[in-house]
């Protein structure tokens, strides 16, 4: 068979190790031919790609992002999109595509493949660890680990300035590596987009901390994390092919209100991109190198419309729509369960 590869969204660590694993599995199990496309759906749209082999595939395992560069582009939002994936695919004398990315790079692969018949599987790749249907997704475990890291550093230099530090983390509509890396970290406040916060309840818990004799506090907060309707005012920046609204800010604001509320010196500080570069921890080579071959072998027999998860320690095949039905979101007992270290 002749197979399509693409990676699309965010770049995230284990991208090169899904790569590998579909190409080492699908060349010598299955005999298939392997093309990477550029940037996503853009190179699939624009028939721009490369051929996928054994040898430039090699030594890619511990290397952050990916081979294949990545876009955030909507197929559905171009001209004729649909039209032109199936286009390229014919003139390529592709059987199939394997798409990797997360939320909006497999919901387009499932409209594909519903309305359009586009042979497609997918392999879950986000650092939010938001699609539904798979326990985790490779990323996740990096970003976290980086995130604790980034914590376990503000801790020090918190304490011995008695500041408040203000530290946002990734994750637009889900909360799930503000709430681990902040367990892991220790942090004495977690806000996550399930969850709107009263800044007044913020400001309390660090008060309380210092009435404690603890002097510094450490808040980790979501990107998408927002205030209770009427309390303060995030401004909003824009959307890209997805919809989605370009985030980032909520910590300069927590930053003000907390230290004119308090009058505690507060500091903030963004880890932006740094969560989804460099090298991805073993966990994450391991999954994404799973997901691959399940990929693979889907593809050779034909589970067209399908995508790899991890449900418990085995990975199977579930249906791509049920992946991106709607996001996985923390709940509330686990919430509740790192609320009892707040303050």
């Amino acid at each position: 068979m002749r197979i399509g590869v693409l990676t699309g969204g965010g770049d995230c660590p284990g991208l090169n190790a899904a790569i590998r694993a579909i190409v080492r599995r699908g060349v010598e199990r299955h005999g298939h031919t392997l093309f990477g496309f550029r940037d996503g759906w853009r190179g699939v749209l624009e028939n721009v790609h490369e051929e996928l082999t054994i040898e430039s595939t090699r030594g890619i395992l511990p290397r952050g992002g990916t081979i294949l560069g990545t876009s955030r582009t909507n197929p559905f939002k171009r001209d004729d999109g649909p039209e032109r994936v199936r286009r390229t695919l014919a003139e390529l004398e592709l059987d199939g595509v394997v798409a990797i990315g997360g939320e909006d790079t497999l919901g387009a692969a499932e409209r594909l493949w519903r309305e359009h018949g586009v042979p497609v599987v997918g392999v879950p790749k986000t650092i939010d660890n938001d699609l539904s249907a798979t326990d985790l997704t490779f990323g996740f475990d990096t970003a976290v680990s980086v995130a604790t890291e980034a914590i376990d550093r503000l801790h020090t230099t918190a304490e011995s300035h008695n500041r408040v530090m203000v530290v946002e983390v990734m994750g637009r509509h889900a909360g799930w590596i503000a709430l681990h890396s902040g367990l892991a970290g220790g942090a004495d406040v977690i806000l996550i987009p399930e969850r709107p916060f009263d800044i007044d309840e913020v400001c309390d818990l660090v008060r309380r901390r210092h009435a404690r004799g603890r002097y510094f506090s450490i808040v980790v907060v979501a990107e998408g994390a927002q205030p209770r309707e009427g309390t303060l005012v995030v401004r909003e920046q824009g959307t890209d092919e997805f919809g989605h609204v370009r985030l980032g800010g909520i910590s300069q604001i927590l930053e003000r209100e907390i230290e004119q509320r308090t009058g505690y010196e507060t500091r903030s500080v963004v880890l932006g991109h740094t969560q989804r570069g460099g090298s991805p921890t073993a966990f994450d080579r391991v999954l994404a190198t799973r997901f691959g071959i399940a990929a693979a072998d889907a593809v050779a027999a034909r589970r067209w419309g399908t995508m790899a998860a991890l449900r418990g320690t085995a990975i199977e095949l579930v249906p791509l729509a049920d992946a991106v039905r709607e996001p996985k979101l923390v709940p509330d007992d686990l919430y509740e369960l790192a609320a009892t270290f707040f303050g």
